[in-house]
């Protein structure tokens, strides 16, 4: 039995969830971008009361690396490394894009049966003017695409919707919508966030693919920027 605290601060809605075997126990989320670093241990400490959980007991802590927000992406792995630390428990470190990936997958199977495995899911997330991170997955969950920070053009998917459907969403595909003409592109509203992490977290902890504590780093995808 593997219990494993999945952490994601990476997107605009913080959550957390403690799962049992990839299934979730206890969930909590927070809409307010800037209260995620506030809402992180109070948000754990009350699970693990209401679950009867000692926080020893736990297996791994999983989060959410990014790309994403800056400041939540730091505030995810800072807080997950932390508890790794003083637990000495294993870090498992999952790409957000993947996550919400995983999160469309369980969406679409439960809602949607006219998709096909030759379907691409496209998350996408807002990283402000016209430009987003992204990257592109098959049904398997498998990379077609790596994840890259891509500025928005009318081209951008054109030569992949000629042959294929593609499943958009998230907080950058709003942008997207304005720009494209297919039948092809699909734009849906899928909720992502820890409990999607907790599925994808029970199956690297099954296969042991950990993270190193020391040298593990968010993933930006790009520098940081500032106007002052």
């Amino acid at each position: 039995m593997a219990l494993i605290l999945n952490i994601d601060t990476a997107t605009e809605v913080a959550s957390v969830c403690l799962s049992i075997d990839g299934e979730c126990i206890a969930y909590s989320e927070n809409k307010e971008q800037r209260e995620h670093a506030s809402f992180l241990h109070i948000a754990v400490s009350q699970m693990l009361i209401v679950t009867n959980t000692p926080i020893k007991s736990i297996d791994a802590v999983a989060v959410s690396g990014g790309p994403g927000s800056y400041t939540g992406i730091r505030v995810g792995m800072a807080t997950a490394k932390g508890f790794c630390f003083s637990l000495e428990k294993p870090l498992i470190v999952i790409n957000t894009l993947l996550m919400m990936a995983a999160a469309a997958k369980k969406y679409l199977s439960a809602k949607d049966n006219t998709l096909i495995k030759n379907d691409v899911i496209c998350p996408m997330i807002d990283a402000r003017r016209m430009e987003v991170y992204t990257g592109l997955y098959d049904f398997e969950l498998k990379e077609i695409t790596l994840p890259a920070a891509v500025i928005l053009t009318e081209e951008f998917l054109k030569a992949v919707l000629q042959t294929k459907r593609i499943v958009l969403f998230g907080s950058g595909s709003e942008k997207f919508k304005h720009m494209v003409n297919s039948e092809n592109a699909l734009f849906y509203d899928i909720n992502y966030g820890a409990k999607e992490l907790s599925t994808l977290s029970y199956q690297y902890y099954q296969k042991q693919t950990f993270s190193d504590l020391l040298y593990t780093e968010p993933n930006y995808l790009k520098g940081f920027f500032s106007t002052q």
